[in-house]
């Protein structure tokens, strides 16, 4: 244990972040506490959960009730249906989280999915999304979006992204950037002394030999040769197609794709439902289950949530290797 509790955000209040945030809590328990940041109203009816002034109460309340910071919302919350009004509640949820990690008073944030079509109607949201609001939150310049599962940890290099604009936005620097925030996030959050990178190439076949693309020569292949001359222990550029059998993950501890499927396809067919987001590079921990708000089925009991209790307890394990590390 780290002594703390995780911080999570509640996300978008009409979708099913507060039903499997009440799951995650009857699953756990005060076996992982952690504390709810939204308004109470928006939880499952006859949730229990009680209202804590502090993170620190949440390690003895997880043991009977959900813990919940509360922070009020405009309006209620109608499954399937979100209401611009809460936009500014969703967001402020988030730099609450943020606030209380970087004080010490939380181990770790775990964020529920957002809406965000429902907070630039709302709130005039200005980022593409979570992980860059988390990035300007923490002002780091560079984050990097990993997907974390039993069986396979996967970085995609460019992310949202069309398929066409791949090999504009594929550049030396980012990738550069990429795998030395890929290395040292496995060094000081997963414990991992001497990390093992396989990096995929942009083409078929990883080129083969410029006959199916040129980018694995003039771009991937020279920098990856830089950086294993400096010591960094990577593999590739490796053709994608041969990289995600048993096999070939037993020999690495991170694949590197070079775009969103390459990476995003294999690790939803080995583990759809406990695949876990983890930001990269920022100065606390971030975790997030690896789907969406799920509007079609919120408020029906059927949402599943393994990723969320998969999001928190990796969220843990990062926040004791880090502790780890730094005694």
């Amino acid at each position: 244990m780290t002594g703390l509790p995780i911080a999570l955000s509640c996300g978008e209040p009409a979708g099913i972040g507060p039903e499997i945030a009440a799951r995650a809590w009857q699953t756990l328990g005060a076996r992982l506490p952690f504390f709810w940041i939204g308004d109470p109203r928006h939880l499952p009816e006859g949730t229990p959960h009680t209202e804590i002034h502090a993170p620190a109460e949440a390690m003895h309340v997880a043991a009977t009730a959900l813990p919940v910071l509360r922070l009020p919302f405009p309006a209620p919350a109608v499954p399937g249906r979100p209401d611009p009004a809460n936009a500014a509640g969703v967001i402020e949820a988030i730099a609450r989280g943020v606030a209380l990690v970087q004080e010490g008073k939380a181990s770790a944030l775990c964020t529920a999915p957002i809406h965000k079509k429902a907070l630039q109607d709302g709130a005039g949201f200005p980022h593409p999304g979570h992980t860059e609001f988390l990035a300007h939150l923490a002002g780091v310049e560079h984050v990097v979006m990993m997907l974390a599962a039993p069986a396979l940890k996967v970085v995609p290099v460019t992310i949202h992204i069309a398929l066409a604009e791949v090999p504009r936005a594929l550049t030396a620097d980012l990738l550069e950037r990429s795998l030395r925030i890929t290395e040292t996030a496995l060094i000081r959050d997963f414990g991992i002394e001497s990390p093992r990178l396989a990096v995929a190439g942009l083409n078929p076949h990883a080129g083969e030999g410029g006959a199916m693309g040129g980018e694995e020569i003039a771009l991937i292949g020279p920098l990856l040769d830089r950086l294993r001359a400096e010591g960094m222990r990577i593999a590739g550029p490796l053709s994608a197609d041969t990289m995600f059998h048993p096999g070939a993950r037993a020999r690495y501890d991170v694949a590197v794709a070079m775009y969103h499927d390459q990476a995003l396809i294999p690790i939803k067919t080995l583990d759809f439902a406990g695949g876990v987001n983890v930001t990269l590079g920022l100065p606390f921990i971030r975790t997030s289950p690896d789907h969406g708000t799920a509007f079609d089925i919120a408020g029906t009991g059927r949402a599943d949530p393994s990723s969320l209790i998969a999001a928190l307890e990796l969220a843990r394990e990062m926040a004791l290797a880090r502790a780890a590390g730094r005694r």
